[in-house]
């Protein structure tokens, strides 16, 4: 297994920081989607679904984060300067429901199945602290291609068991049966620590790279379950001149991806 040095130097001079590698995995979870929506959640997911844009998915749909399909790629926290059409709320539920959409959420809580909670923590009856509430998250994960992303990798966050099921998970949907598992896919969980799937016989999270500079052990503690891990674990890839460059220049010259993950 070949591991790249975090440290080493780029020809362009800045070493690639730790939030450039979490868009760098968070651009591969849209890679092969084709003609899909992009719903990213989060800063990191915005610059990294854009530069997949510009780079191995050249057919994703963006949106401007509101009601209007965009045909250009700005900066984020930039104006789009390009309409290529119209997608109020009501068009875009028909797509959740259809399945044309990859969107990347946030969790307050996720298990080792999946299982994502956005809604209280605490028992639901009397919870101690009451969050955004499940919103679209079931038919998200019912009728779409799901990923996450995790700026803070925590024992607070990967729970052995999430407080309420928010996001449907492999065990919950299996348990549902036929009509929750017939288009459910969670594609990938990536955090500030490393990226993961669920590609397991018994569909539990496993580990697939940590980024550099991260170690097994780091993530094992940040983790409030038992991980698969394969044997042989890699870095997440390095980006290529021409993705640091739009990273840097193009996507988010302002850097507020940094301010997302600190290196």
């Amino acid at each position: 297994m070949t591991r790249t040095d975090p440290h080493a130097p780029r020809s362009t001079g800045r070493a690639t920081t730790r939030a450039e590698y979490c868009v760098i995995a968070c651009a591969e979870a849209w890679r092969g989607d084709g003609e899909v929506l992009a719903s990213p959640m989060g800063t990191i997911p915005s610059v990294a679904a854009r530069l997949a844009r510009l780079t191995f998915s050249p057919d994703l749909l963006l949106t401007d984060g509101e009601a209007l399909l965009i045909g250009d790629v700005p900066a984020v926290g930039s104006a789009s300067a390009v309409t290529e059409g119209w997608l109020p709320y009501r068009r875009h539920l028909t797509m959740v429901m259809g399945g044309r959409r990859h969107v990347m959420m946030g969790a307050s809580q996720i298990d080792r199945f999946g299982n994502q909670n956005i809604s209280c923590i605490g028992d639901w009856s009397r919870p101690t602290r009451q969050l955004l509430g499940v919103r679209g998250a079931p038919v998200n994960t019912l009728n779409n291609p799901v990923s996450y992303w995790i700026p803070r990798h925590s024992p607070r966050v990967f729970v052995e068991k999430v407080d309420m099921i928010s996001g449907v998970g492999y065990d919950s949907a299996a348990a549902a049966g036929p009509s929750a598992t017939r288009f459910h896919e969670l594609r990938r969980v990536v955090s500030d620590l490393g990226v993961f799937d669920f590609a397991t016989p018994d569909r539990a999270m496993r580990l697939v790279s940590l980024h550099p500079g991260v170690t097994l052990d780091q993530v094992r503690e940040a983790t409030g379950f038992a991980l698969a891990v394969p044997d042989d674990v890699p870095f997440t890839r390095d980006p290529t001149e021409d993705e640091l460059r739009l990273i840097r220049d193009v996507v988010d010259p302002r850097g507020l991806r940094e301010r997302e993950v600190r290196s």
